[in-house]
């Protein structure tokens, strides 16, 4: 599991087998089945996840309707809003699929910053890269309709159409399943015309 983070940590810095190591002694890592709900509406949190293999949805639950706003998958992370605003949590984190996740807490981040300050610049780096891909989304999403979304999500992550239930991807297009179903037999019709 580990040399899954370490290769991608490369991408940024080389790692020391020091600097590995203590990423080993921190015992981050963890192995979650589909259906694991990692966060709770009304939960307080202080942990990160952060995706090595499988995927990750957040959803608010809005008149008793599951309204999916994001997936997190591969080489992606997530720090929930509780874990910055130490307020009880907005929303749910829970596995769409078997996954295998680092899950750090904000005392271990201290801890790890103090000893090697550069994981804080690695961390920096990488935080500025999801919030301009965030602003990118929901600037997408808001400009958009649905079959643009659509469109849009076969071409950029074409992957989320195997792995994720139909009726958490019409929610994450702001659309019911059976909308979601007309959409794709719209756009068969227009392809094979």
């Amino acid at each position: 599991m580990e040399n899954i983070l370490f290769d991608f940590i490369s991408k940024y810095m080389p790692l020391s087998d020091e600097e590995k190591q203590v990423i080993i002694d921190l015992d981050i890592f963890s192995i979650v089945k589909k259906g694991t709900i990692l966060l709770k509406e009304g939960q307080m949190s202080n942990k990160s996840f952060f995706v090595l293999k499988g995927c990750l949805r957040i959803y608010y639950i809005i008149d008793g309707e599951e309204k999916t706003t994001a997936f997190y998958t591969e080489m992606e992370g997530i720090s929930p809003h509780c874990a910055i605003n130490k307020k009880p949590s907005d929303y749910y984190i829970s596995c769409v699929e078997d996954s295998i996740i680092v899950a750090s807490d904000t005392e271990m981040e201290t801890t790890g910053f103090e000893k090697f300050p550069r994981f804080e610049t690695l961390c920096r780096i990488m935080s500025e890269q999801l919030l301009a891909k965030s602003q990118m989304i929901f600037d997408e999403y808001k400009t958009s309709t649905p079959e643009q979304r659509y469109l849009n999500l076969l071409k950029t992550r074409p992957d989320l159409l195997q792995r994720v239930p139909q009726y958490q991807l019409a929610s994450f297009l702001g659309i019911t399943p059976q909308s979601l179903s007309r959409l794709r037999a719209r756009i068969v019709d227009k392809r094979t015309e």
